[in-house]
């Protein structure tokens, strides 16, 4: 009996995963369109309503790795379920919260689904037969980047016609049936890494998270040379170091460093880096510009549903690009086709710097952003998968997850900095401050054009990176020689590797 048979039907707990993995990134997206209204609503200022971006990206970025590698521990199928139900329970939260504080403390709980990511890629990679692991990464990655745009789409109806709040009410029970059909049809994995989990690691990251994107998203209120500032700075850069150093002295760190030493790996995480920072931050304010009354001087008024038809050529475009994504890389390889997408995004970046006064040009920007997210994302995954051996695919990839989802923090922290540093008497931003956003964006994009051209051509082959002895090796079961076997069977078969 093979392993699959005994294991469940792949193409039933493929759609789990898909449910699981859509339904996370469209949270991340479903909010930014509504952040002027939940402003209003609850009566805040935009600086702080961006936190319910910021806070989901920041809580995400701490909760991935550490409940990633519990998964590794205890299995990936348990966490997976345990993800969902927690995702479930931020949309609840969220969806009562009479406040702002608690509405953004909902948006942390949420986070932890971020976790479905690298439990579903390890699942794929434990579960399913080597010729179709790197199609499905392929589409699973193709439908976050869908999911990602779908919400900002979504946003505009679901608002007219209800409330803000049934941006919450409608995915937790979507999330709530997904977390039953996980535990129900799921199929666990008997993979296991017995190593115990860091909490010092799990401390210091989300310190230095914190110590660094509370200050650069308050230091146009603040002061760029206050007190407060510059000592999280400090504090950031300190945490930082100490969480480097436990990170790789650790046997079984949340972020393997010593895995960043591959080329294949610490160049697509970089660009990972790089996108996330520019792409989050196109999300979550390109819609706001829309919706400024013509009165500031720039914008179109746009409600919340007309700005979602000005989002909808994003829809689009990433819909097609993540569709064709995988016969592209086939034919071309993942390298080009990360450089096209990250190429794509600077074109778009660079025109809203000069062109945004009318309604066509930020569709033209939003159609160009889609077909980068559609190219790129399926290509990191798969560079990932690539240069990486089985047991560190559900590592690497929720890393590569991961650092995209801390860039998308950073970068939605700065540009809420550049963008409301010098409102108007009105409250509302000066057009420059977009000008100068759209700015930091297109630089963001240059720099992850200029990373994607260093990654390597030719993958290293899976299985070549080692830990030290000292790391532990998984638990020994029924199916470890079927999962060898994958392994190396799995790096003939990725795009990567056919198109060398």
């Amino acid at each position: 009996m093979t392993q699959l048979s005994r294991r469940g039907s792949p193409r039933l707990t493929f759609l789990v995963l898909a449910a699981g993995a859509g339904s996370f990134a469209l949270l991340q997206s479903l909010i930014t369109p509504v952040l002027p209204t939940i402003q209003h609503h609850l009566h805040t200022s935009q600086n702080t309503v961006t936190w319910v971006l910021t806070a989901y990206l920041l809580s995400a970025s701490v909760f991935t790795p550490i409940l990633g590698r519990v998964g590794d521990k205890v299995g990936k199928e348990r966490m997976l379920v345990v993800s969902l139900a927690a995702l479930a329970l931020g949309c609840l939260l969220a969806a009562v919260a009479p406040s702002i504080g608690l509405l953004i403390a909902a948006r942390i709980v949420q986070g932890v689904g971020g976790a479905v990511f690298p439990l579903s890629f390890g699942i794929i990679r434990d579960e399913f037969p080597p010729a179709r692991v790197s199609s499905a990464v392929a589409t699973i990655s193709a439908i976050v980047a869908v999911g990602s745009g779908l919400g900002v789409v979504l946003a505009g109806p679901i608002v007219t016609a209800l409330d803000y709040r049934w941006l919450f009410w409608i995915p937790m029970v979507v999330v709530g049936v997904t977390a039953v059909a996980a535990r129900l049809f799921v199929p666990e994995s008997p993979v296991r890494n017995p190593a115990r989990i860091d909490a010092r690691a799990a401390l210091l990251l989300s310190g230095w998270l914190v110590a660094l994107l509370l200050p650069v998203s308050k230091a146009a209120t603040w002061g760029w040379t206050s007190g407060r500032v510059l000592g999280l700075l400090a504090l950031a850069v300190l945490l930082l170091a100490g969480w480097l150093v436990v990170e790789i002295r650790s046997a079984a760190p949340l972020i393997d460093l010593r895995m960043m030493r591959l080329p294949g790996v610490w160049t697509t995480n970089l660009v990972a880096l790089l996108y996330g920072a520019s792409m989050f931050s196109l999300f979550a304010f390109l819609p706001q510009f829309v919706q400024t009354p013509a009165a500031a001087g720039y914008g179109f008024g746009a409600s919340v549903s007309q700005a979602g038809l000005l989002m909808l050529p994003m829809l689009v475009a990433m819909f097609v690009a993540g569709m064709l994504a995988g016969r592209l890389e086939h034919r071309f390889g993942p390298r080009a086709q990360l450089i096209t997408g990250a190429a794509f995004n600077l074109l778009a970046s660079a025109l809203l710097v000069v062109a945004h006064d009318t309604r066509w040009q930020i569709g033209v920007a939003g159609g160009l952003v889609g077909l980068g997210i559609g190219l790129a994302f399926a290509s990191m995954a798969n560079l990932i998968v690539a240069n990486v051996s089985a047991r560190e695919t559900g590592a690497a990839t929720g890393m590569n997850a991961n650092i995209r989802t801390i860039g998308g923090a950073m970068g939605a922290a700065v540009v809420s900095g550049v963008i409301t540093a010098h409102p108007q008497a009105n409250g509302l931003p000066r057009e420059a401050g977009f000008t100068l956003g759209f700015v930091v964006l297109a630089g963001l994009a240059l720099a992850a054009v200029l990373a994607a051209l260093t990654v390597p051509s030719s993958p290293r082959r899976a299985g070549a990176h080692r830990r030290p002895s000292s790391a532990p090796e998984p638990v020994a079961g029924p199916a470890v020689a079927d999962l060898a076997a994958a392994e190396l069977a799995a790096v003939e078969v990725t795009p990567v590797a056919a198109g060398r």
